[in-house]
Parts: structure tokens; C-alpha cells; sequence
């Protein structure tokens, strides 16, 4: 693991304020501050719905611990015109705008990305909707869930006589989160050079459904519709996983020619990989039934570590099918910091996915996890922005901005204001 004690990072002096809710859009605002960036976390006074989520732990968030991390928090009830106003003095002195309010929303607040670059015309404002702000769709609610069965990703994912099979994870919402960072650091490239803002317009379906990869071209030249059969694929025999004597699992691939040999002298079944139609794929696409027996059938009769052991000696490609606690005891992900220890104020160290890239020069660093409710809403309201306590108190009072923390009840979703979250059911923990 690198050591990011005192390095410069990469994104020191960016000022991002995350507005969005549950985990696409906030995932996007922590991808930054991983690298350095000044982030804001603007929540209704009721609190993120992403506090709610299990797992909890004496009444703290486990979810909200990671997604809320690198954050300073301000409660703050955008649909309120004072608290309209109170976010338009911080995207003046703002990089970074990060929302997933339906389409629509923030132009009836006054908050229209014309009128926050007309503040600021530096401003990048990401926009994060489930179909995007333009065309037929832009208004429907923006699920994760309807993006995994949407972007085609459950119509092929299954087995081959059993339904679509929709992940356990927020998989739509963390891809978007993902090429929404990218497309962010495009823009702050463009600002850089131009002193111009932009918006970005990312929907939850289109990144997960860019990296299914070549299924529409197939369909438009060859009428291929790709149909649901477990682990297996069109285009890389042998593919799949493989049940050990000893009830654990490992899963192999054979992507070219010479893996797939590895993998045949593994299981000493040269015979096969000798055969004249084992060089083409083709050919172990019409032995796959064949190959995939001799496989199983080995791999069955010997335990987990003789498995891996006999793969590992000659070169072939397998790993070990990892649960949680499998991935926290493996000293890999430790000692890479795939998986780090983080200081947590009210539950001590907690363990949570590192870093999502090592830079050798600008490392990230994890600096806190999830803030309370509204924590630093004297530093930013008063210290930042200059407001007075006495005007503070009257925002608190009327509901515009949150009580302190100390004060604050159980957060609990807000249905009117924070709107495009991804479903809370793809998750089916709890």
C-alpha cells in the first residue's frame, strides 16, 4: 500500500458540492474527495435516505460510513428560496456541482444550470437523472433497478432456463458513478483551459449499458440476440464456475488459445487440448459441453487448495470465488489497501474499500468517513459565507436549515425534494 501520509494529491483546491442522494451521484462527489477535493455534502434537513439503508451499527450507517466519506455535511432544504439562495452563494466559489433531482426540479427552484452559470461561469454541474435529461424517458423515476433491466444487462444475466436475474448491488448506479467521475475531470480539463463551464448530462442506464459491450453491433449486423446461459459466453471457451470437493467454488477462463491449453494440461486432459478444433474457437465453442465435463469433473474430486495449487503450477488462469469474509482475511486486498482501516468517531476503526486507483505521485487519501447530519453547518453558514449566528438560528427555526446535530432526529428519506435515487430494492440486505 502506498503511503499518502503528507503527499500532495491531485484534486487539492477543487471545491465540490454534492447535492444528490442515496449512491450514484454521492458516489461521484467521494470519488473526488479519495483525491483530494474539497467536498460539501448539501442534505435536506431530514437527511440522505442512504443513512437508512442496513446495515446499521448502534444507529450509525455502514453505507453512509463509506459513501459519506473524505465529506463536511450542511443541512439545508433546497426547495425553500432562502435555502435556494443560501446554495447559490456557495456554487459561486464552487468547481464541481453534483445533483440527481428529476429533471426539472432544480430549474423550479430558480436553480437551472443557466442561472447557476450565469453565478459562476466556471461551474461544472453534474447531472445525474436514471434516463437523462433529454428524450421520451427523462421524467420517469431513475432506479438502478429499472437501468440493470433496461440497459440489457438482466435480459442476458441468469441461467439459461431460469428468469433475468437483477444483481444484489447497486451495480447501474455504481458504473454511472464511475464514468460520471470521468466525465467530471473531462470537464474540470475544459475549465482549466477555457474558463468555461458545462454540464454533464449522465443518465444511471447509459454507462452499465457502454459496457456490455459489442451486443448492439452484433444485433444490427448479424440479428444476434445474446440469451442468458449462467457463466458461459459466445466467445471464450472455457468460461466458468466449478464446484470443488470440499463445497468451495473457483472460476477459470480460457480467453485465448494458449490459456485454454494451460487450463486442459491442469486437469490432464491433453487429449483435448491436442484435438485439431481445440485451436479455433469456434471448435471448443462446439465441444463446450465436453470440455466443460472434463473440467467439473476434476475440479470435483480434489479440495479448494489442490485446485489452486495444480492451476497456479503450470500457469493456468483460476482464482478462488470470494465471500466478504473471504476478501477481508486475504493479506492481498490488505496489503494493496483494497481494503484500509479508517478511523470512525462514534465506532472506532472500521474497514472499508480502499483507494480505486494507486497513483505513485498524487495519491488519494481517506481523510474521515460519513459526517453527521448538518456537522459543519456553523463553519460553512457563518465562517465561509459570513452569515450571522442570529440570522443561522432564525434559517434553523423556520426549517431551512437543520438542527444542530447533537439534536437531530433519525434521518428518514425525504419523498418531495430528493428525488432519482437508485432503487433502495436492488439492495436486498435487510
Amino acid at each position: 500500500m502506498f503511503d499518502t501520509t503528507g503527499a500532495e494529491q491531485p484534486l487539492t483546491g477543487v471545491r465540490v458540492v454534492d447535492a444528490a442522494t442515496i449512491y450514484a451521484g454521492p458516489m461521484i462527489a467521494t470519488l473526488l474527495g479519495d483525491f483530494g477535493a474539497d467536498v460539501l455534502k448539501v442534505e435536506h434537513p431530514r437527511g440522505d435516505g442512504l443513512r437508512t439503508w442496513a446495515w446499521q451499527r448502534d444507529g450509525e450507517s455502514l453505507w453512509w460510513a463509506l459513501v459519506g466519506r473524505n465529506k463536511k455535511s450542511v443541512s439545508l432544504a433546497l426547495s425553500d428560496p432562502r435555502g435556494a439562495e443560501l446554495l447559490r452563494e456557495l456554487l459561486a466559489e464552487t468547481d464541481v456541482f453534483v445533483e440527481n433531482f428529476r429533471p426539472g426540479t432544480l430549474e423550479r427552484w430558480g436553480l437551472g444550470p443557466d442561472e447557476l452559470l450565469r453565478i459562476n461561469p466556471r461551474l461544472v454541474v453534474v447531472r445525474v437523472s436514471g434516463f437523462g435529461q433529454t428524450g421520451p424517458y427523462r421524467s420517469r423515476p431513475g432506479f438502478g433497478t429499472l437501468a440493470e433491466a433496461m440497459s440489457g444487462f438482466a435480459d442476458t444475466n441468469g441461467t439459461e432456463d431460469g428468469p433475468p436475474v437483477l444483481p444484489q448491488w447497486p451495480l447501474a448506479d455504481g458504473v454511472a458513478a464511475l464514468a460520471g467521475a470521468f466525465a467530471t475531470m473531462m470537464a474540470l480539463r475544459h475549465a482549466d483551459a477555457s474558463g468555461e463551464g458545462q454540464v454533464v448530462d449522465l443518465s444511471i442506464y447509459e454507462p452499465l449499458f457502454w459496457i456490455l459491450g459489442a451486443q448492439t453491433t452484433a444485433y444490427d449486423q448479424l440479428g444476434l440476440v445474446p440469451t442468458r446461459q449462467g457463466s458461459r459466453t459466445d466467445f471464450n471457451v472455457p468460461r466458468g464456475c466449478y464446484r470443488t470437493r470440499d463445497g468451495r467454488w473457483v472460476a477459470l477462463s480460457g480467453a485465448t488459445t494458449a490459456t485454454a491449453k494451460r487450463i486442459m494440461q491442469a486437469i490432464d486432459r491433453g487429449d483435448i487440448a491436442s484435438a485439431p478444433w481445440f485451436d479455433d474457437v469456434a471448435g471448443r465453442f462446439a465441444h463446450r459441453d465436453m470440455i466443460d465435463d472434463a473440467i467439473a469433473a476434476w475440479v470435483a474430486a480434489r479440495d479448494n487448495g489442490e485446485v489452486l495449487a495444480v492451476f497456479e503450477n503450470v500457469g493456468a488462469t483460476v482464482g478462488p470465488v470470494y465471500s466478504s469474509a473471504d476478501i477481508a482475511a486475504d493479506p492481498h486486498f490488505t496489503e494493496r489497501g483494497s481494503i484500509t482501516t479508517v478511523d470512525h468517531p462514534r465506532l472506532g476503526p472500521i474497514r472499508m474499500q480502499g483507494l480505486i486507483a494507486n497513483l505513485t505521485r498524487t495519491p488519494g487519501r481517506i481523510r474521515g468517513t460519513g459526517a453527521r447530519i448538518g456537522e459543519h453547518n456553523d463553519e460553512v453558514f457563518l465562517d465561509r459565507l459570513g452569515h450571522s449566528a442570529a440570522e443561522l438560528r432564525r434559517l434553523v427555526a423556520d426549517g431551512v436549515v437543520g438542527t444542530p446535530p447533537a439534536a437531530a432526529a433519525h434521518p428518514s428519506p425525504d419523498p418531495d425534494d430528493a428525488t432519482d435515487p437508485p432503487d433502495a430494492g436492488t439492495l436486498r440486505a435487510g
